[in-house]
């Protein structure tokens, strides 16, 4: 495979999460108006996709080792495309979030596939470089789809943004089976025997750089996710603005995380992993600081979320392709075991986010506001800290 080919496949593989969710955010008013569920049942349609993406990567990694990286993510996305459907055609939000749960199995098998895929083909600086160009591809993905989901809510509601990413999730399937091989270098046939499962993860999560970068990545997604699971409700009900313009104002959170991955690119070659994360997290925490400042101030603008956001997606950009790519460095033969573990221990933060915005959103911005100022915080910290310490990639 040409190295344009690879970047255009990782970037649509990790493409679907956000397509997955920002594509669907800006129906979640309507979603909610339209089957008449509370706020904490429509954030449930996020968590327990995020639940499922999260806990299905600990067998779906290991079973990528076992059986390659192609039947699984023939599987996965076939499974998407048919939930995404299932989705769409739900009659009630229990149906919706059941649908919703096994979607992430989906997304779960075309992201441990993908992170396990650079660590097959590339070395860590290498694949920290191509992860960059391949989240760029995502960010301009991450991008359109708020814009585009805001019009389709405007025009055909919710059932059709689901249907969206079911367009999304097929077109990608028929690239992997038109294009990609096999990338695992060798099979691990005791891969899925449940206890060389459990000593593999229990070797990996000992391994101090792995929970360093498993954590540093967790941390700034947590951050991320705050904003997708409640800015719609804060821009379109708390602060007024419309579908559209909330799409817009998500969408400068993707052009601001773009802009992160390119910077990351150039870091990458003065500072290396350790080194483009320490100074990407300024960015992050002045994102959370000055979002929590302007709202205790008592300033009600969208600008005054959507610009700090901006801060803090631009420090993301940057986090998220150094600690995808570090997470699995120290354990080749086990990357899709690493990348599993990392992934679900990033949906867990963001299934307690989600649960913790779902109880707490209040018709103010506080509890968002709150959320991503603490994240921010916790990003920084280790960042600043763990990474330096622990996290040579090698």
């Amino acid at each position: 495979m040409g190295s344009g080919l690879i970047v255009t496949l990782l970037a649509l593989l990790l493409g679907v999460q956000p397509i997955t969710t920002d594509l669907y955010l800006p129906s979640l008013p309507g979603l909610a108006a339209d089957l008449h569920a509370p706020l904490a049942a429509v954030q449930a349609t996020l968590s327990a996709l995020l639940f499922a993406f999260g806990g299905s990567q600990l067998l779906l990694g290991p079973a990528a080792d076992r059986f390659g990286r192609r039947p699984v993510l023939l599987g996965g996305l076939a499974l998407y495309v048919v939930c995404s459907i299932g989705g769409a055609l739900a009659p009630d939000i229990a149906t919706l979030v059941a649908w919703r749960a096994l979607q992430g199995i989906g997304v779960g098998a075309a992201v441990v596939c993908a992170r396990a895929m650079v660590r097959d083909l590339y070395q860590p600086a290498q694949g920290a470089h191509v992860m960059s160009q391949a989240l760029s591809g995502l960010g301009i993905i991450a991008l359109g789809s708020p814009l585009l989901g805001g019009l389709i809510a405007s025009w055909w509601g919710w059932r059709a943004a689901l249907l969206g990413c079911g367009l999304f999730g097929a077109a990608t399937l028929a690239l992997v089976v038109l294009r990609l091989p096999e990338t695992a270098r060798a099979l691990n046939p005791r891969a899925t025997q449940f206890a060389p499962m459990v000593h593999t993860w229990l070797q990996i999560a000992r391994h101090p750089g792995f929970r360093a970068w498993a954590l540093l990545v967790a941390a700034t997604y947590g951050g991320l996710f705050a904003f997708l699971a409640g800015s719609a409700f804060v821009l379109i009900d708390v602060l007024g603005v419309s579908r559209v313009a909330c799409g817009l104002f998500i969408a400068c959170n993707s052009l601001s995380y773009l802009a992160g991955t390119i910077g990351c690119r150039r870091l990458l070659l003065r500072h290396g992993l350790a080194g483009a994360v320490r100074r990407g997290a300024a960015f992050t925490l002045a994102g959370g600081a000055v979002m929590v400042a302007l709202a205790l101030a008592g300033v009600r603008s969208p600008w005054a979320i959507v610009l700090p956001q901006m801060l803090f997606a631009f420090g993301h950009g940057i986090h998220q392709p150094c600690g995808q790519v570090a997470v699995v460095a120290p354990f080749p033969q086990q990357a899709g075991a690493a990348s599993a573990l990392a992934g679900f221990i990033l949906a867990a933060v963001a299934v307690v986010v989600g649960a913790w915005l779902g109880a707490t959103m209040d018709g103010t911005v506080m509890p968002l506001v709150l959320t991503i100022g603490t994240l921010a915080l916790a990003t920084s910290v280790v960042a600043w800290t763990l990474v330096q310490r622990h996290g040579d990639a090698r």
